[in-house]
């Protein structure tokens, strides 16, 4: 693992690392945030997920959660959204929404994605194992949170691993991936035409086949410009309803897509999840 940088921020460091992924099969970037704490002390980690065109530095410069991780002594992860390097695939028509930025947090089983596109694995356990050996990571207190893709990524991920995230969280998050067109463009193009494989992948496909975890947190702002096309809060309330899982839904008045929303509400999500985390 290659350190490219760290700084002191709130009495802990804020790092940025690389390494050769055996996932992707390619070098991925990804900064941690470890605040200050006793010496040999391990610490609770909350995973955050970035969305679409994303990758580890916009939460990192934009999200504005040290300060609160800090106070809360949390340890903060922001992976990567995708693969990327020489060889790695892209949208042939140059699309935001698929390739280079938006790997979706799916393993791809079509060609030429299959490769490289693995996602999945590369949260779910490369990184996870990685973390785990290079900082102090308490592995029994973990949580998970993102922002659009990455609160479909947090979503799934949480709902197939009830036992491993203690709290789960999202930003604007795309609930249902199989019936918007970002998910379908997607999860079609990573996973193939068999929409029962794309199940897996979406949060409230997941709920209404059985999965479950004790409470959800997401924030979505009115203002959101992909609210009624692409987000579709309304279908994960009503699946959470169905299936008796608490979610604390905020409709925030005023509030767009961007980091000036994300941020001005992360520090409560990561005291959500500090209390859970206990």
């Amino acid at each position: 693992m290659e350190t490219v940088s760290t700084n002191h921020a709130f009495g802990g460091v804020q790092g940025v690392y690389r390494h050769a992924s055996a996932a992707t099969g390619t070098a991925m970037t990804f900064a941690v945030y470890v605040p200050p704490h006793a010496p040999g002390a391990k610490l609770p980690v909350v995973w955050y997920l970035s969305g679409l065109t994303c990758t580890h530095a916009n939460a990192t410069e934009k999200g504005e959660y040290r300060r609160a991780a800090a106070e809360l002594g949390l340890i903060v992860v922001t992976p990567d959204t995708s693969p990327r390097g020489e060889g790695v695939p892209d949208d042939p028509d140059g699309a935001y929404d698929f390739g280079l930025g938006a790997g979706f947090y799916v393993d791809a089983t079509e060609a030429p994605w299959a490769t490289h596109y693995r996602m999945w694995s590369y949260i779910t356990d490369e990184l996870p194992a990685l973390v785990a050996a290079h900082f102090p990571v308490d592995i029994a207190r973990q949580s998970i949170t993102g922002h659009s893709m990455g609160g479909h990524g947090a979503l799934t991920i949480g709902l197939s691993f009830p036992d491993r995230y203690r709290a789960v969280s999202a930003f604007a998050p795309i609930v249902a991936p199989s019936q918007v067109p970002w998910g379908e463009k997607a999860l079609g193009g990573y996973l193939g035409a068999d929409r029962a494989a794309w199940r897996r992948h979406d949060a409230v496909a997941l709920i209404e086949d059985g999965a479950r975890v004790p409470a959800l947190l997401v924030d979505q702002g009115e203002a959101d410009q992909f609210l009624a096309g692409q987000l579709r809060p309304e279908l994960l309330a009503a699946a959470c309803e169905k299936a008796g899982i608490p979610l604390t839904l905020r409709m925030q008045s005023g509030y767009d897509h961007s980091y000036y929303f994300i941020s001005t509400f992360m520090a409560d999500h990561l005291a959500w999840h500090a209390k859970r985390l206990k």
